[in-house]
């Protein structure tokens, strides 16, 4: 074009220097969801194809992690239609990142809807490396005051609309979703863990917004929900209302923080402690408060149902002489030794094992006729007698054995249970009896 003064150019000297220097220049019609590439040069010959389908335009765009080239999970390329849709210019900036490369390009995307807006012009361009360094440390910073804040948005329920919205393991900006807040709610709970789904409908309702929520308001709860890389995590769903001193008004901001790690830490503890609670000090199995309740609910449980079900009660024989003879701690040992034996034949055959008191022990056997508790009593009685303990050398069991009966109560189910070891206690002592 040869150097011209600055009065000379006109729309078509400007019009073919945009050309000449812009990274990329598309051509969109959604009616057809389909793409035309007009210009393309440098990182976009690689990235763009000549034509193409719309919807894949937009999720190579949108739909990526961000600085990565890895896309997000299907079940939030839903959103990729809601997000194509362009009523008015637009501007942001993406980082986009080539096929076998790892660091991202930064790159300025801004649409112009033409023709009514049922056509639109896509011009990218990418920033240079001093443009690109300033970026990235605003990135750093908007991340950091971020934090664990995975989504946000803005909502209006009179207009039923959504704005403002931001997903920060896709982009740092707000990203344009031309959604109602209807059909973002309808569409979100797929990503909901589903026995939590009923509570994310209830508490998303906009009906229940608008009576529990006073201007300023602000309430969370927590669930599990599906991240961008299909994965379910733990979350925290915060809702506020906007303080807009109209009570007419009903906006609102809706934010989804990651509480994953934390959780699954708090899970870890509060189990350790209900392990603690359940357990037996010495032994490590059940203690007499957990077995008198699995007593009651497997009692409840036939009842209920024709399944079998059988207990069994082992009590060691003579074990005072061991606490007389060899000292206390050498009778916690054998408690600890007799207690392994047991729970390692029970768990083989899904039963629980827990610690009645002092050198007794009961059995939940379901899922067990009394002929089939019994041949595993038998197991249990040879595997004890056999078993060379420190200092005692051998030790027996008594074991009592009772299946459950549909009129059982626990006073029923216990007197047979007790009556059957103390059957096997007076008929000579290691054998097992079942009544």
């Amino acid at each position: 074009m040869g150097k011209k003064s600055l009065y000379d150019y006109n729309v078509n000297d400007v019009s073919k220097l945009l050309a000449d220097n812009v990274g990329a220049i598309i051509m969109i019609d959604p009616a057809i969801d389909a793409y035309k590439t007009i210009v393309r040069r440098g990182m976009f010959e690689a990235f763009l194809k000549e034509s193409g389908i719309y919807h894949d335009l937009i999720l190579d765009l949108w739909f990526h992690f961000n600085g990565s080239n890895e896309k997000v999970s299907g079940e939030y390329q839903i959103f990729a239609d809601n997000t194509g849709v362009f009523k008015e210019k637009y501007s942001r900036r993406l980082k986009l990142v080539l096929e076998n490369e790892d660091k991202p390009h930064l790159v300025q995307l801004t649409v112009y809807p033409i023709e009514d807006a049922t056509k639109y012009i896509f011009v990218l361009d990418e920033f240079i490396d001093s443009e690109s360094l300033q970026e990235s440390l605003t990135n750093k910073k908007i991340s950091t005051i971020q934090g664990s804040y995975l989504f946000s948005m803005y909502i209006d329920l009179v207009s039923d609309s959504t704005s403002s919205i931001n997903v920060t393991e896709i982009s740092d900006d707000v990203v344009n979703y031309n959604l109602k807040y209807s059909e973002w709610r309808m569409m979100i709970v797929n990503m909901i863990w589903p026995e939590d789904q009923e509570q994310f409908l209830r508490r998303t309702d906009p009906e229940y917004l608008k009576k529990n929520f006073t201007p300023g308001r602000t309430s969370s709860y927590d669930c599990m929900m599906r991240n961008l890389e299909g994965k379910f995590i733990w979350v925290k769903l915060i809702f506020s209302r906007a303080n807009t001193y109209n009570d007419d008004d009903y906006k609102y901001v809706f934010m989804v923080q990651d509480i994953h790690d934390e959780s699954l830490e708090l899970i870890s503890t509060l189990q350790t402690y209900e392990e603690k609670a359940m357990k037996d000090p010495l032994t490590g199995v059940y203690n007499h408060g957990e077995m008198e309740a699995q007593l009651n609910n497997a009692i409840s449980l036939r009842q209920k149902s024709d399944d079998p079900i059988s207990v069994m009660m082992l009590d060691l024989d003579l074990f005072k002489k061991v606490n007389d003879n060899y000292g206390h701690s050498v009778g916690d040992t054998t408690l600890k030794l007799f207690a392994k034996i047991i729970l390692d034949a029970a768990v083989e055959e899904k039963c629980s094992v827990g610690r009645w008191g002092g050198e007794e022990f009961v059995i939940v056997c379901r899922e067990k006729t009394g002929d089939e508790a019994y041949a595993i009593a038998e197991s249990m009685r040879k595997k004890v007698e056999e078993y060379l303990f420190p200092d005692i050398f051998h030790i027996t069991c008594s074991i009592g054995v009772t299946e459950l009966k549909a009129d059982d109560d626990f006073a029923k189910a216990f007197d047979r249970l007790d009556k059957a070891m103390y059957t096997s206690k007076n008929n000579g002592r290691n054998t097992v009896t079942i009544l």
